[in-house]
């Protein structure tokens, strides 16, 4: 997979944490990931067609969705309901737009993010690397994979 598909979205979530939510965060070293199952219980996700086809998964768990959620709408949040579902889903939607901004394609659609709560998995496209990028906050772990195949 093309690195410069990738740094969009990390430099997008960099972007986000430091400037929109400011939340300190700190990147881990990318891998490929094996099997499906996402690490952690509140997802993010981002789906793209086009030119690049794919998904871009923000994972996180319970304590770092009430830290970016409380940051975001500037309330203390510590239940996870619709107001702290709501603000992650917009959190990934201004990551997907601030990556769109930076992706080397332009022939791409970036769907409006969907959040998923639970334990699950999510199911990218057979044949494509998952890359792992793990980071942290101080409240704990947050996941960024991505998924993305270019069209040849």
């Amino acid at each position: 997979m093309d690195p410069n598909y990738i740094k969009p979205f990390v430099v997008a979530v960099k972007r986000v944490f430091e400037t929109m939510i400011t939340v300190p965060f700190s990147l881990g070293k990318p891998t490929l990931k094996k099997g499906s199952e996402v690490p952690h219980e509140i997802s993010g996700i981002i789906g793209l067609s086009g030119n690049v086809s794919g998904s871009v998964v923000i994972s996180l768990t319970q304590e770092v969705a009430f830290q970016l959620a409380s940051n975001l709408i500037g309330d203390e949040i510590n239940e996870l309901d619709e107001v702290c579902t709501d603000a992650i889903g917009e959190i990934a939607n201004m990551i997907a737009g601030n990556a769109k901004t930076d992706f080397p394609s332009n022939d791409n659609a970036i769907s409006v993010p969907s959040v998923v709560i639970g334990k699950h998995k999510v199911s990218y496209p057979s044949g494509i690397p998952i890359i792992t990028i793990p980071c942290s906050t101080d409240k704990g772990g947050i996941v960024i994979e991505v998924a993305l195949k270019v069209k040849t």
